[in-house]
């Protein structure tokens, strides 16, 4: 994603938590910092901003996996007496908190320039149902997503969602995990996609998720893009009426 980004002319500041994995570059700025606290996302931010002046667009793509609890989680998943408060607390903290404050940071520089883009990487609805507790994790970003893009529009600053479409061969899925990586999704599939969210051809594209797997470099080609979330599901609510 950071290879894509540069390539595309812009200049990056990285937050991770080991840097030396990243690519040496001269429009990239390498910022350590550990996005489970608030004053991790806070430094970077700030880091971010005293190296390029301002922030153009936060990119959501840190997180934590069930790899992170043992080996064959993936697999084997991870049963509700594992989860102690700890680990959920861990797993919203870097999943849900980490984006929201970064966000929240960095938003005063996008409204004053009334450009901006948000992109978040959540998870398939199949995971989100299926494992705890990153997929509630995912699930509570991918409804913040919407929301936000709600409250931004009009702005100039974009909200989306991009996922890869499925197990992608990168560490964040353990060596153990069962799953045989030459199936997996190439890291790679992620690139084409942000660059074109964090264009100007995208300026109109807000509150809609993007499978990279599928994507060809035509967002309206079938089964590329869709709504953030599923919101034909908002049709069980019943609202009261007349008072009652």
């Amino acid at each position: 994603m950071v290879d894509a980004v540069l390539a595309a002319g812009h200049a990056v500041a990285a937050l991770d938590r080991d840097i030396a994995g990243l690519p040496a570059h001269d429009r990239l700025h390498p910022i350590l910092a550990d996005l489970a606290t608030e004053a991790g996302c806070r430094d970077g931010v700030a880091a971010a901003v005293a190296r390029f002046g301002r922030i153009d667009a936060v990119v959501n793509n840190a997180g934590i996996g069930v790899s992170s609890l043992r080996p064959d989680a993936e697999t084997r998943l991870p049963a509700i007496e594992e989860l102690d408060a700890a680990t959920w607390d861990r797993f919203f903290a870097i999943n849900v908190r980490a984006p929201m404050l970064l966000v929240r940071e960095a938003l005063p520089m996008m409204r004053a320039a009334g450009w901006g883009r948000v992109v978040n990487n959540t998870t398939s609805f199949r995971t989100m149902l299926r494992v705890l507790p990153y997929g509630a994790t995912k699930a509570a970003l991918e409804a913040a997503s919407a929301v936000w893009a709600q409250e931004l529009a009009g702005s100039g600053i974009t909200v989306n969602v991009l996922i890869p479409g499925g197990p992608t061969d990168t560490p964040f899925i353990g060596a153990e995990s069962g799953w045989a990586r030459e199936a997996m999704l190439r890291p790679a599939i992620m690139g084409p996609p942000l660059a074109w969210l964090l264009s100007d051809a995208a300026a109109g594209v807000t509150g809609q998720r993007i499978i990279a797997a599928r994507w060809t470099g035509d967002p309206s080609a079938p089964g590329t893009m869709r709504a953030i979330g599923w919101p034909e599901l908002g049709a069980d609510a019943v609202w009261l009426q007349g008072g009652r």
